[in-house]
This record gives C-alpha cells, structure tokens and sequence, in this order.
C-alpha cells in the first residue's frame, strides 16, 4: 500500500550530462551514481527533440485505438511479447493499473511481425539502433522497446506499477512529458523521478548488480497512478541470450569482497516470476 507521505520527497535528483563525459568531474559524478542509486537521468545525448515527440505521440496514437483493434496484438498466455496488462500468476496478485505493448527489436530475425501494430504506421520506423553492453549477454542479445500506458485510477493503493527490479543490464526510459509517477527507493526513502522533457531516464537493470557483484546498484522502483490524468512512457532495454549464465565477473571476486549472488540462466524469466509475486530477484539469488 502507498503511504501518504511516499507521494514525493523534494530532493535533488542525479542529472548527468553524457556530452561532458570526458571530464573527470562528470566521470566521476556518474561513478557515485551508479555506485550509490543505479538511476538517472540523461541530458546532452544528441537525440532530437522532434524525435522524442515522435516516440510519445506514436505511443498515445496506439493506446488511443479502440479496444478491439488493440486486442488484435494481445500477447498470449505466460508471454511477455504483445499487448495487454498484468498476468495473473497466483490468487492474492494485487494487479497494476497499466497496460503494455511489449515489442522485441532486434535481432531482427527474432521480432514477431504480427504483434507489431498496423496502426500507427510509424510505429515501424523509430529506427531504435541496436546496442549490446557485456561480454556475458552473448552473440545475439535481446532489445526490447515497451510502450506502458497507465489510465487515470481513483485508488491510491493501486500501483501504475508495483515496486520492482528491471530484468535487462540498462533500461533507458522515456517519461511523460507532464505527469510525473516514477519513483526510486534510495537510502530507505521514495524519490520521485521528476520530468525533464526531453531528458532520458538510465536505470541499471538487476542483471548490472549481478554481474558487477553488488558494486553498481539495481534501485528498486515503482509508478505511481494518478486520479486524474493518465501517464505514458516508453523503455528499451537490453537482455541476455535465455541459455546464457549471468553471474559476478570472475576479477570483482576477491576475499575482501566475497561472492554475493550464484549464477542463474533466463535471468528475464526468473525476474519476470518475481515482479508478479511481489518478490525481489536479487534477494532471492543472493548466497
């Protein structure tokens, strides 16, 4: 349940400018960051503005269809690809207030066309450009984009999305350009993640913890629903090859610092499990 005093606490949150990455003083911001929170945002990348509008109104044109046409690209039974709103995995899930489309993009070869939607017809052509980050996500990493659109909802103990770890290394998200709903646990306390138009929102996915055996954080976090406006935002993320083992990188594993979490393959899966169950991923692999 959301106490009241979660709503917002009026702290500064981290803004790192990525053009001024080749100054120590920036370099060494981001190191504290991800050392600390694992979450920020992103000013300074080059990407147009005219393109990040074109991203949100694509977005709001899809969750704008009517009902039936949106239900052509459902996703199917225990599917993350596709469109529709939480799965129900046990009797006592408390379900989100938020419906996804879920697209893969690349490899290419692995994107399911006929979940891909006809309208709007730009949808196909954001030209979101392939990245991979570790050695360990192997020859074919996953990217995938999701469009998460969450409705006016009148209950406050309702999530647009409940706490949780992203599954991928790095999530790069693109918030509403008005309504604010992100929140980030730093240091025991909800830190609402406030908007910056055309500002990137880097979130470090559990994956990153893992590997980097505790030395990056993974920050737990959630989305807020609002009584009286809706909300949309837009991720991509990157995941491993499923029959991949993720696990700490052998040189961050010393005897001063121990081994902190054991090895798992379909790390997507396994967190996925855990977001529906209310469980925390990195606490259930932790040794």
């Amino acid at each position: 349940m959301v106490c009241e005093t979660d709503f917002y606490v009026p702290v500064t949150f981290p803004v790192i400018d990525i053009s001024l990455l080749s100054s120590e003083d920036e370099l060494q911001k981001l190191s504290s960051v991800l050392r600390s929170c694992g979450c920020f945002q992103v000013i300074g990348h080059g990407i147009s503005v005219e393109f990040l509008d074109k991203v949100r109104e694509v977005a709001q044109q899809f969750f704008a269809l009517p009902v039936e046409e949106k239900q052509k690209y459902s996703r199917a039974p225990n599917e993350a690809e596709g469109y529709g709103g939480d799965l129900v995995v046990s009797e006592d899930q408390v379900k989100d207030c938020c419906y996804r489309l879920s697209l893969r993009v690349f490899p290419e070869d692995q994107r399911r066309m006929h979940l891909w939607p006809e309208n709007p017809a730009d949808l196909g052509l954001l030209e979101l450009e392939e990245n991979s980050f570790l050695n360990q996500f192997g020859d074919r990493p996953a990217l995938e984009a999701k469009f998460n659109f969450y409705p006016p909802c009148s209950r406050p103990e309702v999530f647009g999305a409940k706490p949780h770890l992203d599954r991928s290394g790095i999530t790069v998200l693109l918030q509403d350009k008005e309504v604010e709903g992100l929140q980030v646990l730093v240091d025991g306390t909800w830190r609402t993640v406030p908007v910056i138009p055309h500002a990137l929102v880097v979130n470090l996915g559990g994956l990153m913890q893992v590997m980097t055996n505790g030395m990056f954080k993974s920050p737990l976090h959630r989305v807020l629903t609002n009584a009286s406006k809706l909300r949309m935002s837009v991720a991509v993320f990157d995941e491993p090859e499923a029959e991949k083992e993720i696990g700490p990188v052998d040189h961050l594993v010393n005897h001063t610092r121990p081994r902190l979490y054991r090895s798992v393959r379909n790390f997507t899966a396994f967190n996925y499990e855990c977001f529906q169950k209310g469980k925390n991923s990195l606490e259930e692999l932790r040794i």
